[in-house]
């Protein structure tokens, strides 16, 4: 337990950054399930519309850090490879 007024305000702001990225990282979970979704369809223009739509999401978390830019990079390149190959 924190004890001084220092770690108690420490503890608040941590709590407070804890929930704000929780947050934005739904964000971009549901970003993907809703391409995922769009790709289960079959229809390669609403998933080419929810990919569109998700790619920003994920750079803009990537570059704050609330997820790896690998991480962003391989989501992009897997989604991106399965919306080329319903539209082909």
């Amino acid at each position: 337990m924190a004890n001084s007024p220092q770690a108690r305000k420490r503890a608040r702001q941590a709590e407070k950054r804890r929930s704000h990225n929780a947050s934005l990282r739904s964000l971009v979970r549901t970003r993907i399930k809703q391409v995922i979704a769009a790709i289960g369809t079959g229809d390669a223009e609403k998933a080419t519309a929810a990919y569109t739509t998700a790619v920003p999401v994920i750079d803009r978390m990537a570059n704050k850090g609330i997820i790896h830019k690998n991480k962003a990079a391989r989501h992009k390149s897997r989604l991106s490879a399965q919306i080329k190959a319903l539209s082909a």
